[in-house]
């Protein structure tokens, strides 16, 4: 079953990812980036170890638009430090840590449910 058929034409889907970068509707993007349905954001961030609540100032300005991010950690799956996910909770948004390509896969499958989403995605 090809899942693309279930998901808005308009919306931003994750077609691809690897060497640094994702590809979404099409296009290739470098680096680290928020995906949400209705857009795709540059995120300038850095390591996992060196992230603070600053970086996700972008999902927290949506919050009331996002009930779960999906956070991508790189190559393997980490545990989303409590000082990120307790603000983001406290904010209305859980945090649902996996490494980048289950997060990729989650997305596409969530965006085809309709549901509230985003995703912070590292590179790999």
């Amino acid at each position: 079953m090809n899942i693309s058929e279930f998901i808005p034409a308009d919306s931003f889907v994750i077609d691809g990812y690897g060497d640094g970068q994702f590809c979404v509707r099409g296009v290739w993007h470098a680096g680290a980036q928020l995906v949400f349905p209705d857009a795709l954001v540059p995120w300038g961030t850095g390591a996992f170890e060196d992230l603070t609540i600053g970086d996700f100032a972008p999902i927290l300005e949506r919050a009331g638009q996002i009930d779960i991010l999906l956070f991508g950690t790189g190559a393997r799956n980490r545990l989303v430090p409590k000082a990120l996910r307790q603000p983001l909770r406290e904010a209305g948004v859980v945090v649902d840590g996996m490494d980048t390509g289950a997060a990729c896969r989650t997305y596409n499958v969530l965006l085809t449910e309709g549901r509230r989403i985003a995703a912070a995605l590292l590179p790999v």
